[in-house]
């Protein structure tokens, strides 16, 4: 499906471009009331109204057209979606996927020790799906998302392909010292938690900081303040990637005089210069850290497949 049939099966009221396959809903009837074509047939739109009041022309196979409101027609890359969609509520069934969830741990302020009485509790884990439910034709979502809750569960291999690239967030996940539930397979997920730390640090934590950076400076031009919250993140993902490089592992907590000047940042205690100057000095340790790390210069693929494996088999039903 394009964007466009995307955008429009989400919402019925934008209107269906020409030439759209669509799939007619009702049964057509000539003026003689012969059945021109029946409900299921297949249409190309020939010309689309101004609004969603007004009847569409749709040219069938034969090439007769017949005039569809949109209620009488459906997007036939939607409808094969939606008959898919019905056979994989079937045999998810009786599954909560939430069930399935073999680690739970607490990540952001709470676990970096810098949140506040209004701060949000960020909770993310992963989850992992029985054997016939993954194996389905849908298959399971990548995550398992409550906004509400602020809860975010990765199915495993989506963790696992996130931590071997080095993505802070799921980094934080294994060396968060908030742990609320562990299974014995995810317990071993963090005891191997070093095989994902490589010299990839460097690539990924530069990305996440230019992203945080440019947020900065959209957040000076549109209201002409820094956003201080934004910037302490930058630099403490800074120092989180100096420390993997150098030290071989990912701090989450902080403590003493580190903990101080990052909430003095949040604050907006600081001068905007000192704290850009910290930014760069940071940038340059970096740098250096790089140099001289011990750390391999990719993780360690074949130990993670190895783990994913063994894990799904354990799923496997009988």
């Amino acid at each position: 499906m394009t964007n466009v049939e995307q955008q429009v099966a989400a919402n019925p009221h934008l209107i269906i471009p020409t030439g759209t396959q669509v799939v007619t809903r009702v049964a057509v009837v000539g003026r003689d009331g012969a059945v021109v074509c029946p409900a299921g047939a297949v249409g190309v739109v020939v010309l689309a109204p101004l609004d969603s009041t007004h009847a569409y022309r749709v040219r069938l196979p034969d090439g007769v057209e017949v005039s569809l409101r949109r209620h009488q027609l459906g997007i036939r890359k939607q409808s094969q979606h939606e008959d898919l969609a019905r056979i994989a509520g079937a045999v998810l069934g009786d599954h909560d996927l939430h069930e399935y969830v073999i680690y739970s741990c607490v990540t952001g302020s709470h676990a970096y020790g810098l949140a506040n009485a209004g701060s949000d509790v960020d909770r993310r884990g992963v989850y992992l799906p029985p054997a016939r439910v993954h194996w389905s034709l849908l298959g399971v979502p990548e995550q398992l998302e409550d906004k509400e809750t602020d809860e975010v569960y990765w199915e495993l291999q989506k963790f696992l392909t996130l931590a071997l690239k080095a993505n802070p967030n799921i980094l934080e996940c294994l060396y968060t010292p908030i742990v609320e539930h562990a299974t014995p397979l995810a317990e071993e997920l963090r005891g191997m938690r070093d095989s994902f730390l490589s010299k990839v640090i460097y690539q990924t934590y530069n990305g996440y900081v230019m992203s945080q950076f440019k947020k900065l400076e959209a957040d000076v031009r549109a209201t002409g303040a820094v956003k201080w919250k934004h910037a302490m993140h930058l630099v403490r993902l800074l120092v989180a990637g100096v420390t993997g490089l150098r030290e071989g592992f990912i701090p989450v907590r902080v403590d003493g005089d580190l903990r101080e000047r990052f909430l003095a940042v949040k604050r907006g205690d600081l001068p905007w210069e000192e704290v850009n100057e910290w930014r760069l000095s940071l940038h340059r340790e970096f740098d250096r850290a790089l140099e001289t790390t011990a750390l391999p210069e990719r993780p360690d693929y074949v130990r993670a497949n190895a783990f994913l494996v063994r894990a799904r088999r354990s799923m496997v039903e009988g």
